[in-house]
């Protein structure tokens, strides 16, 4: 969706029409690879993750921070939003520690922890009338900047947010929604609560690549957000016209 203009134009019109506080938070892996390659550097993944060594670290720096941040606050400036693009340096707002090395050395990757976010401080953001858009870097508190998840910066910021606000976490991707059937798009599972996922797990229906995102937004809800959404980026604006968007997690 981020590389594509047109459909970012319309999830961020989308966005912008939901009532309420919010934050959006990005990645950008695709457009990172594509000007690693045009720089001759080839990007290194193991099992789907990048591995951010130096060269690494300086593309999606200029990519997540400049250039798909700051276009999309220009973008949801000119619907009427006032953004305020960030990493978790800004501010002091996500601070990580840099991922160990294990079996596998992911370079500058941090990893949240339930202290890294500042709640309080994001609380007072969103109190002066501002929209965060944060993208997928963080610091270590020691002059470090680190690639961190989008979809772990989100649910930790839906965790923290939640102690001071009542939180539901949306994810937008490519599928609308938990599929019974991964090749037939229109057989979205609306609802899932933690009994039915383990029903669903034990069936086998659900595709082995949402499982991680499932676990996490169940983890999530137990740390008190009230919901989370899955859906596709491009139906987001269902959620304001009161039709069904993608599947609904809950307790």
């Amino acid at each position: 969706m981020i590389d594509n203009s047109e459909n970012l134009y319309h999830f961020l019109k989308d966005f912008t029409a939901l009532d309420g506080y919010k934050i959006l938070v990005h990645g950008g892996g695709k457009v990172a690879t594509q000007l690693s390659e045009t720089l001759g550097i080839e990007p290194k993944l193991v099992d789907g993750r990048r591995i951010t060594d130096v060269e690494t670290l300086r593309i999606v720096t200029m990519v997540y921070g400049g250039l798909i941040n700051k276009n999309i606050v220009a973008q949801l400036q000119r619907f009427g939003t006032n953004a305020i693009g960030l990493t978790g340096a800004d501010g002091n707002f996500i601070r990580t520690k840099k991922r160990p090395v294990k079996t596998i050395d992911y370079g500058f990757v941090g990893d949240i922890d339930k202290s890294s976010v500042d709640s309080q401080a994001i609380a007072r953001l969103l109190e002066a009338g501002f929209t965060p858009a944060f993208c997928a870097l963080t610091h270590d508190g020691d002059g470090q900047l680190l690639n961190t998840n989008a979809d772990t910066i989100a649910s930790a910021l839906a965790v923290s947010l939640s102690t001071l606000f009542e939180t539901t976490l949306i994810y937008c991707f490519e599928k609308k929604g938990v599929l019974m059937d991964v090749d037939d798009e229109d057989s979205i599972i609306r609802d899932i609560d933690p009994a039915g996922y383990e029903e669903l797990k034990e069936k086998q229906i659900i595709h082995s690549g949402m499982l991680p995102k499932l676990e996490n937004a169940f983890a999530a809800i137990a740390s008190g957000v009230k919901a989370v959404v899955i859906g596709k980026s491009d139906d987001l604006g269902e959620l304001k016209n009161g039709r069904p968007f993608g599947t609904r997690l809950s307790k």
